[in-house]
């Protein structure tokens, strides 16, 4: 029965996928229709069939059937890369309140994966629809003191990624963070507690530092989205499961 839910959440994830997909890009262009697909390169509406997961890509040869352009294979890869995450997600967590906000913590980062490597925008309505989404099910999984406990959370990572980028602009003379990056820490409040939270900034911040110098290196582009890298480390210590108390005891041990 296991194996069962694990294809089931595959393949939910897989159109889930192509929807963040949209979602991610139309809000960037401040696009508020997101049926019916349509073609990135000539616009036209893509049937059902058109747009079933993977499968259509296949069938279609990697190409529009309209206009007979390639198909933007990052699509694809978003909707393979939910449904895995869908599946760990069931897998990790089974039935339960935590599976919703991981589900949750799934959507934020393919919709920002997709909005701020495109478009290096994070959009407020999806910050606000998530925020409101992770408090509703900590009020169901904790009670109305675990939700306060979570928004006085929210408000410190906002304040101390704020101080961040106040002191990367004057250290740097030049906008070193952007505001979406600062409004997403509240929500990694909401889900985890100010030493996870804390860790989340750094461990972004190690991930992004590769790509930062291969790109400084290749393009001389400066300007990084860093929304995905951190939501990259908010996903991991989430699904780790990893626990203050584990952390300082590794600490201690060290």
């Amino acid at each position: 029965m296991d194996s069962l839910y694990l294809i089931i959440f595959f393949i939910l994830g897989l159109f889930f996928g192509g929807l963040y997909t949209v979602i991610g890009s139309r809000l960037a262009e401040d696009d508020y229709h997101f049926f019916p697909y349509r073609c990135k390169e000539c616009s036209h509406s893509l049937s059902f069939f058109d747009s079933i997961p993977i499968f259509s890509y296949l069938f279609l040869k990697g190409k529009c059937r309209y206009c007979h352009k390639p198909i933007d294979i990052m699509e694809i890869l978003m909707e393979f890369f939910t449904g895995i995450l869908f599946a760990v997600s069931y897998y990790s967590f089974g039935f339960s309140y935590e599976l919703l906000i991981a589900l949750g913590i799934v959507s934020l980062l393919i919709i920002i994966t997709v909005s701020d490597l495109n478009y290096l925008i994070i959009p407020d309505e999806v910050l606000l629809f998530f925020a409101i989404y992770f408090i509703i099910f900590q009020f169901l999984s904790s009670g109305i003191s675990g939700v306060i406990t979570h928004i006085l959370t929210g408000v410190f990572l906002f304040l101390l990624m704020y101080v961040i980028m106040w002191f990367g602009e004057k250290a740097l003379k030049k906008e070193s963070l952007g505001g979406g990056d600062v409004k997403m820490m509240f929500l990694f409040g909401l889900v985890l507690d100010p030493l996870l939270g804390t860790i989340a900034v750094f461990l972004g911040s190690v991930l992004a530092l590769p790509m930062s110098l291969f790109l400084l290196y290749k393009n001389h582009e400066k300007v990084i989205p860093f929304g995905p890298f951190l939501l990259i480390a908010f996903t991991f210590l989430y699904f780790t499961k990893i626990t203050p108390s584990m952390i300082i005891s590794w600490l201690q041990f060290t």
